[in-house]
């Protein structure tokens, strides 16, 4: 499974860090969420934060809780748990 993470989505509500403390912080420079542990890849949308995890119960709330879904539970096959969509390729 893969965390997915787009950055430049975040309004940096902080909920992802509430309910996911072990993957999400949010940052002291720029005070959005970032993925621990994760990643980078710029694209041209912004900065994209990958993260692999054997199991990620709490990504399912994280991506749940984000008014903007700009977090995904990525599984296997690219679909994303919480959003029932292709996340990622």
């Amino acid at each position: 499974m893969k965390i997915v993470h787009e950055r430049w989505k975040c309004i940096a509500c902080g909920a992802c860090a509430a309910v996911a403390p072990n993957f999400f912080v949010m940052s002291d420079q720029d005070g959005f969420a970032d993925l621990t542990q994760s990643e980078h890849k710029e694209t041209p949308e912004g900065l994209l934060e990958t993260r692999q995890v054997a199991e990620f119960a709490e990504g399912k709330d994280a991506s749940e809780a984000c008014p903007v879904e700009c977090i995904h539970s990525a599984q296997d096959d690219g679909n994303c748990a919480a959003h029932a969509r292709k996340c990622v390729d």
